[in-house]
Formats: C-alpha cells, sequence, structure tokens
C-alpha cells in the first residue's frame, strides 16, 4: 500500500482510510490518552504519508486529521466548536504543523529522490568512462596488432617462413584477445538483461576442462596446468557453454597474472553430490580488503597492470550463479588465489568403470 508509484486515485483513497482508521483507535482510548497524545499520533500518521505519498494526497490526509481532531476529541465534542482560548490556539497551531509538517516531509523527500538520481548517474559515468578507458586499450592493442602483421605480410618487403609464421601467430593471439573481449561485452549484455537461462545436461566436467586448456594453448603460456580428479568422477546436469565460459575465464585470468613457469592447479570434486571446482594458482594473491570488491562488473584492482576490462570474474559470478551454483575466492596461506565453485546439481547414478 505504501508504494510511490502507485496511482493517485489509490493514494488519495488510502491517506483517507488511514486517517480515519488511526483516529476510530485513537478515540477508542481518548479518556486514557487524552487529546493532546491523540494530536501528536495524528501528526505521525501525516508524517508517515508524506514519506510515501505525493503531496496533495498527503495535505488532504492533514486537512482531514485537524477536522477530525476537533470534532471527536476537543470539547465540546461532535460539533466543531471549541469553547476555550487555549484549545482554539492549539487547533489552528495543529492545523498549521500538519501542513508545514506534510509539505516538508515531501520536499525532503523530493530531495532525497534527486540526490539519488545524482549519484546514480555520476555512478553511470564513472562506470561507462571505466568501460571506455578500459576497452581502448583492450580493443585498440589487438587491432593495432592485427594490423600491423598484415600490413607486413602485405608489403613487398621479402620476408623469412619463420618471420611469416610469428606474424601470422601474432595475428591468431591478437584475435583471440579481440574476440575474448566481444564475448565478454556480449555475456555482461546477456546477464544485464536477464536472458542467461541455463540449459542443463549430462556432461563430462573433464571433457570441458581439457577443451579449455586445449583453447588457451594458442597464448603460448609457460605455466604447469595439473588437473586432479576425484575417483570415480560421475557425469554432472550443467550448462555446458556456461560452465566452459567460467572455467576459461578464471584459467586465463591465472594464466594473465601468474609467474611464468609457475603451476595452475585444478581440482574436480564430487561433495555431497555437487560439484565442486577448486582452481589454485601460486600467483600474488588477491589484497584483502579488495576480495569482496573483484567479482563486481568493471572492477579492476587498484594496483593491476594496465589493461582489462574488469568484466571476467563477473560474468563468472553470473554464469556459476546462474546454475544455481556459488563461486568464492581466498587468498591460500602458501601464496598465490583459490577460487571455489560449487554447484549443487543433478548426478549421474553411475560412476565411470575403471579400467581393470
Amino acid at each position: 500500500m505504501f508504494n510511490r508509484k502507485s496511482n493517485t486515485n489509490k493514494q488519495y483513497i488510502f491517506s483517507i482510510l488511514l486517517v480515519v482508521l488511526v483516529s476510530l483507535v485513537c478515540f477508542a482510548f481518548k479518556e486514557f490518552i487524552g487529546y493532546k497524545v491523540i494530536a501528536f499520533i495524528l501528526l505521525v500518521t501525516v508524517s508517515i504519508l508524506a514519506m510515501f505519498y505525493r503531496i496533495i494526497p498527503t495535505l488532504i490526509a492533514a486537512i482531514l486529521s485537524a477536522l477530525i481532531w476537533n470534532f471527536f476529541f476537543i470539547k465540546p465534542y461532535f460539533t466543531f466548536h471549541i469553547e476555550n482560548t487555549e484549545d482554539t490556539f492549539m487547533f489552528f497551531m495543529y492545523f498549521v504543523i500538519a501542513l508545514i509538517n506534510a509539505v516538508l516531509t515531501f520536499k525532503i523527500r523530493q530531495i532525497e529522490r534527486i540526490a539519488n538520481e545524482k549519484e546514480s548517474k555520476l555512478k553511470s559515468i564513472k562506470l561507462y568512462n571505466t568501460l571506455l578507458d578500459s576497452l581502448s586499450h583492450e580493443l585498440k592493442t589487438p587491432i593495432s596488432a592485427i594490423i600491423g602483421s598484415t600490413d607486413a605480410l602485405q608489403s613487398n618487403t621479402t620476408i623469412t617462413e619463420n618471420q611469416k609464421e610469428k606474424l601470422l601467430e601474432e595475428i591468431s593471439i591478437a584475435a583471440l584477445r579481440l574476440n575474448n573481449q566481444v564475448e565478454n561485452l556480449l555475456n555482461m549484455s546477456r546477464l544485464e538483461s536477464g536472458v542467461v537461462v541455463a540449459k542443463m545436461d549430462w556432461i563430462d566436467i573433464n571433457e570441458i576442462v581439457y577443451e579449455v586448456i586445449r583453447a588457451l594453448k594458442i597464448k603460448s603460456y609457460s605455466q604447469k596446468i595439473i588437473v586432479n580428479t576425484s575417483e570415480n568422477l560421475p557425469l554432472f546436469k550443467l550448462d555446458y557453454g556456461l560452465t566452459e565460459h567460467v572455467i576459461y575465464n578464471l584459467l586465463n585470468n591465472a594464466i594473465i597474472y601468474t609467474p611464468e613457469k609457475s603451476t595452475i592447479k585444478i581440482n574436480l570434486l564430487n561433495i555431497e553430490n555437487a560439484l565442486q571446482i577448486e582452481i589454485l594458482d601460486e600467483g600474488n594473491g588477491f589484497p584483502e580488503g579488495e576480495i569482496a570488491l573483484v567479482f563486481d562488473k568493471f572492477y579492476r584492482l587498484k594496483n593491476s597492470r594496465p589493461g582489462g576490462s574488469g568484466l571476467g570474474l563477473s560474468i563468472v559470478k553470473g554464469f556459476v550463479e546462474a546454475q544455481n551454483g556459488t563461486v568464492t575466492l581466498e587468498n591460500r596461506v602458501e601464496g598465490g588465489a583459490k577460487f571455489i565453485i560449487n554447484i549443487k546439481t543433478e548426478v549421474s547414478k553411475f560412476n565411470t568403470i575403471e579400467n581393470e
């Protein structure tokens, strides 16, 4: 009922009904609480209405409360006549205070709404600028690499087969990076619009992990990726595409931000009929004060190197939650970070048959 978006007619009706209802309750106890306390209760009622409703319904409630207070609670009862000067003065003071209270409360609410709108606009502008800054680098760099390598290949200058292979590799890497950024933008757009719907089917999580590792080989990373699978890991009912994106983003993130030739571990576990994926690295970890923020859209660590749109981890969170799962991050005692994905879903009734 207290809804700022409700239509004006409903606001008129409810504001009148609320004042009448409060007055009836007060009338039942008027001998115990006194008419001065009742005036205070009616003023509070008008203030509450002013916090949620438009100005005209609130003013009508203020005028109605003043008339009801006079008619039912100031002697002589059931008449608008007031005998003594003190009560007359109090009635006019109540009338003025009720109107001023209604107007001021409404104005304060308007100011708060304007302030919130300005704050929201400033946040939107900040996010927009952050996105433009990151994309100007993330899109410009691979595009420049593609153009430069293409120009070199098309020039009349004689180049060796080895140089040609390196240029083609640069084009391939730049195209992959560009494709990743476009995919992240599209995926974030899907999440923001609420059109991401998980298409659950039986999948082999090992297959997805090794497929992602094969896809990442084009990056020519030096880290060693170790996959540990619990014995007889069953099939899980998940969305293949969403799960693949999640693992890809986390592994890609680990490859970018961990030392060369370090180790990245992937643990695949079946814990109480729930899939748990752990990705551990040997990097610098995350600042404790920023761990709670890393899954926010466009958020980048304060001391992180240039580049990156800040979308990868927010997409991970969105795609995991779309499958009714959770993703958490913690720093390892021995150094590095540990991402933990837990998705409680249907599990196959049979286990993989071991080779005899």
